[in-house]
């Protein structure tokens, strides 16, 4: 693909139903997750932008010719106070391998940083190699762990942690 790619900070009109449907279809070919999965996303990401803090809490979003092809999102008024989730970070299988989820990992640990969270925090999927790998290579650790079938398709769900030190500004090793 040639395509001209932009990282675009904040919301933009279209970006919860696009979003959304990455992940629907991710998640339902690999998977067979139900419509159950793709509804809590919307939702979830609907209240996320409504109550949106951009002093602790940001969005990012991948735009190709396409439309959004990938995002990533820290939510930080969810959890402890000092804590942030790192939410809804999906790139379109198209455009994966191309070092554009690292990109996007680096600008949400910074925004931490820059917003003083001491920890971020992440629910995944176990069987994403792939984002798992680039959460270690940023120092993030697997703290818990359990499988369920909520969504109509068996899924291995994983908690992964990241302490931070006000104003470290983090890099993959």
């Amino acid at each position: 693909m040639t395509d001209v790619l932009e990282i675009v900070a904040g919301y933009r009109p279209g970006v919860i139903g696009r979003i959304t449907q990455v992940h629907g279809e991710y998640y339902a070919s690999r998977w067979g997750v139900d419509a159950r999965f793709e509804g809590e996303v919307a939702r979830e990401l609907g209240d996320f932008v409504r109550r949106f803090d951009p002093a602790r809490s940001g969005l990012w979003t991948v735009w190709s010719h396409d439309g959004v092809v990938g995002a990533i999102a820290i939510d930080g008024q969810s959890g402890e106070p000092g804590d942030a989730r790192l939410r809804w970070f999906i790139l379109d299988p198209d455009y994966q391998g191309r070092g554009i989820g690292r990109r996007l990992m680096t600008t949400a640990m910074d925004f931490c940083a820059q917003a003083g969270h001491r920890r971020v925090y992440l629910w995944t999927a176990a069987d994403l190699d792939a984002a798992r790998a680039l959460y270690e290579a940023f120092g993030f650790t697997l703290v818990e762990e359990y499988e369920d079938g909520v969504w109509g398709a068996p899924i291995r769900h994983q908690r992964y942690e990241l302490a931070l030190t006000p104003g470290e500004r983090l890099r993959s090793r």
